[in-house]
Protein backbone atom coordinates (compact mmCIF):
# COMPACT_ATOMS: atom_id res chain seq x y z
CA UNK A 1 0.00 0.00 0.00
CA UNK A 2 1.45 3.69 -0.99
CA UNK A 3 3.10 5.55 2.37
CA UNK A 4 0.55 8.05 2.17
CA UNK A 5 -2.78 6.00 2.40
CA UNK A 6 -1.34 3.47 4.93
CA UNK A 7 -0.80 6.95 7.18
CA UNK A 8 -4.17 7.77 5.87
CA UNK A 9 -5.82 4.72 7.45
CA UNK A 10 -3.56 5.01 10.35
CA UNK A 11 -4.92 8.81 11.11
CA UNK A 12 -8.12 7.57 10.65
CA UNK A 13 -8.02 4.83 13.25
CA UNK A 14 -6.47 7.02 15.78
CA UNK A 15 -7.97 10.60 15.21
CA UNK A 16 -6.25 13.70 16.57
CA UNK A 17 -3.09 13.28 15.09
CA UNK A 18 -0.78 15.33 14.08
CA UNK A 19 1.51 15.96 11.19
CA UNK A 20 4.42 16.11 13.96
CA UNK A 21 3.25 13.08 16.04
CA UNK A 22 3.13 11.27 12.69
CA UNK A 23 6.44 11.80 12.40
CA UNK A 24 7.13 10.90 8.41
CA UNK A 25 10.73 9.76 7.48
CA UNK A 26 13.36 13.01 7.33
CA UNK A 27 14.33 13.20 4.10
CA UNK A 28 16.98 11.36 2.47
CA UNK A 29 15.74 8.31 1.31
CA UNK A 30 15.78 5.05 2.37
CA UNK A 31 17.57 3.64 5.50
CA UNK A 32 19.80 1.04 6.48
CA UNK A 33 21.86 -0.43 9.21
CA UNK A 34 25.12 -0.90 8.95
CA UNK A 35 26.81 -4.89 8.27
CA UNK A 36 27.43 -5.29 12.29
CA UNK A 37 23.76 -4.57 13.57
CA UNK A 38 23.26 -8.50 13.81
CA UNK A 39 26.11 -11.14 14.49
CA UNK A 40 26.42 -13.64 11.57
CA UNK A 41 23.92 -13.84 8.86
CA UNK A 42 20.81 -12.69 10.64
CA UNK A 43 18.47 -10.97 9.53
CA UNK A 44 19.42 -6.78 10.88
CA UNK A 45 15.54 -5.64 10.89
CA UNK A 46 14.10 -8.51 12.96
CA UNK A 47 16.94 -8.13 14.99
CA UNK A 48 16.33 -4.74 15.74
CA UNK A 49 12.44 -5.25 16.50
CA UNK A 50 13.41 -8.25 18.80
CA UNK A 51 16.29 -5.59 20.45
CA UNK A 52 14.58 -2.63 20.33
CA UNK A 53 11.46 -4.14 22.61
CA UNK A 54 14.25 -5.51 25.20
CA UNK A 55 15.71 -2.15 25.54
CA UNK A 56 13.05 0.27 25.67
CA UNK A 57 10.71 -1.84 27.45
CA UNK A 58 13.35 -1.96 30.40
CA UNK A 59 15.74 0.44 29.58
CA UNK A 60 17.46 -0.56 33.30
CA UNK A 61 19.06 -3.22 31.34
CA UNK A 62 21.11 -1.03 29.73
CA UNK A 63 21.74 1.68 32.32
CA UNK A 64 25.59 2.57 32.35
CA UNK A 65 26.43 0.78 29.34
CA UNK A 66 26.03 3.81 26.29
CA UNK A 67 27.42 1.09 23.52
CA UNK A 68 24.55 -1.03 24.09
CA UNK A 69 21.84 1.80 24.20
CA UNK A 70 23.27 3.86 21.33
CA UNK A 71 23.03 0.83 18.90
CA UNK A 72 19.16 0.38 20.24
CA UNK A 73 18.93 4.39 19.45
CA UNK A 74 19.94 3.57 15.76
CA UNK A 75 17.86 0.68 15.60
CA UNK A 76 15.12 2.81 16.18
CA UNK A 77 15.25 5.30 13.89
CA UNK A 78 15.88 2.78 11.46
CA UNK A 79 12.21 0.99 12.13
CA UNK A 80 10.75 4.28 12.00
CA UNK A 81 11.23 4.68 8.77
CA UNK A 82 11.58 0.96 7.32
CA UNK A 83 8.50 -0.39 9.23
CA UNK A 84 6.09 2.28 7.33
CA UNK A 85 7.48 2.40 4.28
CA UNK A 86 8.78 -1.47 3.55
CA UNK A 87 7.04 -3.99 1.44
CA UNK A 88 7.63 -7.07 4.00
CA UNK A 89 5.81 -5.14 6.94
CA UNK A 90 2.67 -3.98 4.66
CA UNK A 91 0.97 -6.76 7.61
CA UNK A 92 2.27 -4.64 10.04
CA UNK A 93 -1.13 -2.75 11.75
CA UNK A 94 -1.66 1.09 11.16
CA UNK A 95 -1.41 1.52 13.69
CA UNK A 96 1.88 0.23 15.02
CA UNK A 97 3.27 2.90 12.32
CA UNK A 98 1.98 5.61 13.54
CA UNK A 99 3.30 4.63 17.55
CA UNK A 100 6.27 4.40 15.60
CA UNK A 101 6.45 8.08 14.68
CA UNK A 102 5.26 9.55 17.80
CA UNK A 103 8.04 7.31 19.64
CA UNK A 104 10.54 8.59 17.28
CA UNK A 105 9.28 12.20 18.35
CA UNK A 106 9.65 11.49 22.06
CA UNK A 107 12.85 9.82 21.83
CA UNK A 108 14.48 12.42 19.70
CA UNK A 109 12.99 15.39 22.32
CA UNK A 110 14.60 12.64 25.30
CA UNK A 111 17.73 12.69 23.68
CA UNK A 112 18.19 16.59 22.26
CA UNK A 113 18.01 15.05 18.36
CA UNK A 114 16.58 17.17 16.11
CA UNK A 115 13.16 16.79 14.71
CA UNK A 116 14.42 17.64 11.20
CA UNK A 117 17.33 15.22 11.31
CA UNK A 118 17.51 12.87 8.42
CA UNK A 119 17.35 9.23 9.86
CA UNK A 120 20.74 7.78 8.36
CA UNK A 121 23.37 10.12 9.98
CA UNK A 122 21.55 8.97 13.15
CA UNK A 123 21.99 5.68 12.43
CA UNK A 124 25.92 5.77 11.69
CA UNK A 125 26.66 7.97 14.13
CA UNK A 126 25.23 6.26 16.75
CA UNK A 127 27.06 2.96 15.55
CA UNK A 128 29.74 4.52 15.38
CA UNK A 129 29.91 5.73 19.11
CA UNK A 130 28.81 2.19 20.17
CA UNK A 131 32.18 0.74 18.33
CA UNK A 132 34.09 3.40 19.55
CA UNK A 133 32.94 2.82 22.97
CA UNK A 134 33.53 -1.22 22.80
CA UNK A 135 37.09 -0.50 21.71
CA UNK A 136 37.75 1.45 25.04
CA UNK A 137 37.48 4.95 23.37
CA UNK A 138 35.07 7.08 25.12
CA UNK A 139 36.79 10.23 23.31
CA UNK A 140 36.32 8.88 19.79
CA UNK A 141 32.33 8.65 21.14
CA UNK A 142 32.34 11.95 22.02
CA UNK A 143 33.53 13.40 19.17
CA UNK A 144 31.45 11.58 17.10
CA UNK A 145 28.29 12.10 18.76
CA UNK A 146 29.27 16.08 18.91
CA UNK A 147 27.19 17.23 15.55
CA UNK A 148 24.74 19.57 14.52
CA UNK A 149 21.75 17.70 15.11
CA UNK A 150 22.44 16.33 18.74
CA UNK A 151 22.28 19.18 21.44
CA UNK A 152 23.75 18.79 23.71
CA UNK A 153 26.04 16.29 22.16
CA UNK A 154 29.71 14.58 22.87
CA UNK A 155 29.65 13.48 26.65
CA UNK A 156 26.23 15.15 27.79
CA UNK A 157 24.76 12.63 25.41
CA UNK A 158 26.66 10.01 26.30
CA UNK A 159 25.17 10.46 29.90
CA UNK A 160 21.99 10.25 28.42
CA UNK A 161 22.55 7.07 26.77
CA UNK A 162 23.80 5.79 30.05
CA UNK A 163 20.73 6.44 32.01
CA UNK A 164 17.62 5.95 29.02
CA UNK A 165 14.78 6.75 30.98
CA UNK A 166 11.39 4.15 30.16
CA UNK A 167 9.74 6.85 27.33
CA UNK A 168 6.16 5.40 26.89
CA UNK A 169 5.90 6.35 23.33
CA UNK A 170 9.16 4.15 22.36
CA UNK A 171 7.75 1.39 24.92
CA UNK A 172 4.39 0.77 23.12
CA UNK A 173 5.80 1.68 19.77
CA UNK A 174 8.59 -1.16 20.15
CA UNK A 175 5.86 -3.64 21.78
CA UNK A 176 3.52 -3.20 19.26
CA UNK A 177 6.42 -3.98 16.63
CA UNK A 178 7.33 -7.04 18.34
CA UNK A 179 3.42 -8.54 18.21
CA UNK A 180 3.02 -7.63 14.83
CA UNK A 181 6.29 -9.69 13.92
CA UNK A 182 4.71 -12.44 16.19
CA UNK A 183 1.40 -12.45 13.91
CA UNK A 184 3.36 -12.53 10.97
CA UNK A 185 5.47 -15.27 11.90
CA UNK A 186 2.49 -17.09 12.61
CA UNK A 187 0.77 -16.17 9.16
CA UNK A 188 -2.11 -14.28 10.91
CA UNK A 189 -1.62 -10.59 9.98
CA UNK A 190 -3.66 -7.78 9.13
CA UNK A 191 -4.35 -7.47 5.64
CA UNK A 192 -4.69 -3.62 4.28
CA UNK A 193 -7.99 -4.06 3.48
CA UNK A 194 -9.16 -5.51 6.56
CA UNK A 195 -9.84 -9.06 7.97
CA UNK A 196 -6.73 -11.17 8.92
CA UNK A 197 -4.99 -13.89 6.94
CA UNK A 198 -4.01 -17.65 8.11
Amino acid sequence: MPEITRRTVALLLLGGCTAQQLAPPPPGGWVSLPPDSVAGAGDPTRAAILSTASVFGNPASVAGNPAAAARAVAQYEFLATEIPTGPRWVGFQPTTFVLLGQGRVALRNALGIAQDAPTQPIIETMFAASRALMAGDQAAAERVLTQPFYNPGGAALLAKLSALPLIPQVNQATSMAQADLMRQDRGTYSRPGGGNRS
